[in-house]
Order: structure tokens, then sequence, then C-alpha cells
């Protein structure tokens, strides 16, 4: 049975990699391909530790690709849930890449991916509620829903006059105050 409330600390998950020449563009930097495998792999454990159950992944967005990370480079990608829904879960993932020789560390990128709890027959099963903790934790938690909100507008899921988190942003009055 799944706990009713986890933390957000409940899920991280750090995962290390080294770039080797078959993970390597023609300028031998890091695949982005490659990378957004590593990142689908480390979102997905830190959602299955939440949800204590499968998962897949539903979305990916957000992603940003600020630093090329290069051939020998050590990858460390860190993900944890930042927000729980019903059987959804927002993951963020940090990336940073080291070059170890020189002892140099870059923020190399960043991205959040929802992905869905399932169980074997892969019907979509609940997931507990995320509780955050620190102040950042709060900021991704309060950030998630007009995220959520966000993805399903442009999927073509939600309305954007029903999406209230997002009003603001699309300067959409309120019609039940009309």
């Amino acid at each position: 049975m799944t706990k009713k409330k986890k933390t957000a600390q409940e899920s991280f998950t750090t995962m290390t990699e080294m770039v080797f020449p078959n993970d390597t563009n023609g300028l031998n930097g890091l695949m982005g391909g490659r990378l957004l495998y590593w990142m689908d792999i480390v979102a997905a454990i830190a959602a299955q530790k939440h949800a204590s159950s499968y998962v897949v992944t539903a979305s990916v967005d957000n992603v940003s690709f600020s630093h090329p990370i290069k051939i020998g480079n050590v990858v460390t990608l860190k993900a944890k849930v930042t927000r729980a829904f019903n059987t959804s879960m927002e993951v963020h993932i940090e990336v940073q890449a080291e070059d170890v020789p020189s002892g140099q560390v870059v923020e190399s990128h960043r991205a959040f991916f929802t992905m869905v709890a399932v169980n074997l027959r892969g019907q979509k099963t609940k997931v507990a509620e995320l509780v955050p903790e620190s102040e950042d934790q709060q900021q991704l938690f309060a950030g998630a829903l007009r995220r959520r909100q966000l993805r399903l507008v442009l999927a073509g899921r939600m309305k954007p006059d029903e999406a209230n988190e997002l009003r603001s942003i699309f300067d959409i009055s309120d019609p039940s105050k009309e």
C-alpha cells in the first residue's frame, strides 16, 4: 500500500555517467538524445521511489541546454519529485558536467519530466501526496501546478480559460466575476 504522504527527499536520485566516444556527435560533444535518455532514466527512478510502482513518461518540457558536455566529462544527474497529482508526478532534473582532471564543474542542463504511475497491467494508479519541506521545494511545488496547467493547455487537454493558475500569464478574466 502506498504511503499517504512523502517528501521530495524520499524520491531524490543521483545518477552518474561518463561521456564516451559512442555518446558524442562530430564535435565530440554529448548527443542531446543520449542526455535525454539518461534524464528519462533518472526521472523514472525518482518517480518510482515516490509512487512505489512502475512509471511511464508522459511529457518532457523545459529542457534547457545551457552548456555543452564534452567527451570524457563525468555527468551527474539529480532528480526529485516536485509535486504529485492524482496519478502523475512532476520530476525536476538538474545536470552537472565535470572535467575531472581540471576539477571544473558546470551546471549544464535542467528539465521537468511528467511521469505517470501504472500497475503491471499498464493502468494508472494513485500516488502519494508530496509534502515540500525546504523553501526551494516549496517554490518548485507551487510552480508545478502552473507548469502542469500550461502543459495541458498546450496539449489541448485543457482550455485556457479553465487554467486558473495561468490567468495572469494569458490575461484571461475569470468568467465567474463577469
